[in-house]
């Protein structure tokens, strides 16, 4: 598929069931944020030198959290181009096999729960290429590009936003789609809507990494799942989720502060 053009100086790939991004403008440095289910190395690969050029190369792969659809093919590409992955420090023991994520929970209801009973529930493990993103700077390689903790999706859930051109790159925090319906996943209309409910284990958390997003205002908006999105209908999409946040009515998560 073709590298598409978001943003200045960001650009984004589709994939299957997730989105990759690739951030920095040709001619500079770049990075790699996300790296989609596993078996895409090379079809990330092969965009990155539609985009930047024969054998391109990432200063690093930034992950927005370790899910093994955002992580899959994360270690395969950091081999290839000799880069380290950088994530937040509570997503570490998840890809370096030591700890597993919490469950996923197929009883929350909706169309992305129940296929989530065919996904994987483990992640990959990137070993020894894994560093901890640094608490306050900005991102490596990426000279305006800040990070914040999202929890509630994952312990180390991070969203990445580019102050100048207020570009917000919001991993699972939030979706342009809504996967809690059949006709949602199938059209993907764009619509600023709740984390994949199967797979988001804190809704307190949740929600309040929700607010945090709305409160930078955001222009242009890039998620792991779904089309991406610009203009007004940015900053009040997220504003009304925020307000009016959809936690799930049962399911395994489905209880104020976590787990049933």
């Amino acid at each position: 598929m073709a590298v598409e053009e978001i943003a200045p100086g960001l650009a984004r790939l589709k994939l299957l069931i997730a989105n990759v991004y690739f951030a920095g403008r040709p001619g500079s440095s770049w990075s790699l944020v996300d790296a989609g289910t596993p078996n895409n190395a090379t079809r990330i690969r092969h965009a990155a030198e539609q985009r930047f050029g024969p054998s391109a190369r990432p200063g690093c792969i930034l992950l927005t959290h370790g899910h093994f659809d955002h992580a899959g093919s994360a270690l395969e590409l950091a081999e290839m181009w000799d880069v380290p992955i950088y994530a937040h420090r509570l997503e570490r023991p998840f890809l370096t096999g030591q700890s597993a994520y919490p469950p996923k929970d197929p009883t929350a209801g909706g169309a992305m729960a129940f296929l989530s009973r065919f996904f994987p529930s483990t992640t990959v493990n990137v070993g020894e290429r894994l560093r901890d993103l640094a608490e306050g700077d900005e991102l490596p390689g990426l000279p305006g590009w800040l990070f914040f903790h999202t929890p509630g999706h994952a312990p180390g859930h991070v969203a990445l936003f580019e102050r100048s051109e207020a570009i917000l790159l919001a991993g699972d925090a939030c979706t342009t789609m809504d996967l809690d319906s059949v006709r949602g996943i199938v059209l993907q209309e764009r619509r600023v809507s709740r984390p994949p409910a199967p797979f988001t284990y804190d809704w307190d958390q949740a929600e309040r990494s929700v607010q945090l997003l709305a409160d930078l205002r955001p222009v242009v908006l890039g998620c792991g799942h779904g089309e991406p999105m610009s203009g007004s209908g940015v900053s009040s999409g997220l504003a009304e989720l925020a307000r009016n946040f959809p936690r799930p009515l049962k399911g395994r998560y489905a209880t104020v502060g976590g787990p049933a």
